[in-house]
């Protein structure tokens, strides 16, 4: 859709099973490697919860200034750039309260002891 980005961010899981090859299957070589030289690939933490805050994140964004019809993209834009601006004025976090110690005893077969 945006053929003159200069650059695609791209935040995957590791649940994620697709690999930056996967466009060879789905482009011509030619178009698959001008894609993946504008991609800049962020993989979530293998045991972490990055992924989930961003999720939370994104569900606060789609309740406090998505919940109406926006009938055109400068709308959307001015919408979601007065909304950011205000949730870091605001200095908003989440208020994530799955510690590394709850998810020690939930978790443990993935956190090595520390005896």
């Amino acid at each position: 859709m945006y053929p003159d980005v200069e650059k695609i961010i791209l935040v995957m899981d590791n649940l994620n099973t697709h690999k930056p090859a996967s466009l060879y299957k789905k482009y011509p070589p030619q178009e698959a490697g001008r894609i993946l030289k504008k991609l800049e690939i962020h993989y979530t933490p293998k045991h972490g919860s990055w992924l989930n805050i961003a999720e939370i994140e994104l569900n606060v964004m789609t309740e406090q200034c998505l919940s109406r019809r926006l009938d055109n993209m400068n709308l959307l834009h001015s919408e979601l750039s007065a909304w950011e601006l205000e949730r870091n004025n605001n200095h908003s976090v989440v208020d994530w309260q799955f510690t590394s110690y709850n998810a020690r005893i939930k978790l443990a077969s993935l956190y090595p002891s520390l005896d």
